[in-house]
């Protein structure tokens, strides 16, 4: 990962704040970093992931006050 300003996580949109944790998660398999850079960037692995979940999560219940009901889960027609 480069060492450029990061934006804060809660101002990230989910595809944003996705699409950098994808990047973090390939810089760790790639294990290039030294303990403290790894540390860091586990950590805003962590939060990313958490805000990634709570998007999700808004937009689920924004999905159901929309549509009036509760959702079910996808299942593949045969």
């Amino acid at each position: 990962m480069s060492k450029t300003v990061k934006k804060p996580i809660e101002e990230l949109a989910y595809e944003e704040a996705y699409s950098e944790l994808e990047g973090i998660v390939t810089a760790l398999e790639a294990g290039d970093q030294v303990l403290d850079e790894a540390l860091a960037l586990f950590e805003r692995s962590q939060l990313l992931s958490k805000h990634c979940a709570a998007l999700l999560a808004r937009a689920e219940l924004k999905v159901q006050e929309l549509s009036g009901e509760t959702l079910e889960p996808f299942q593949e027609s045969e």
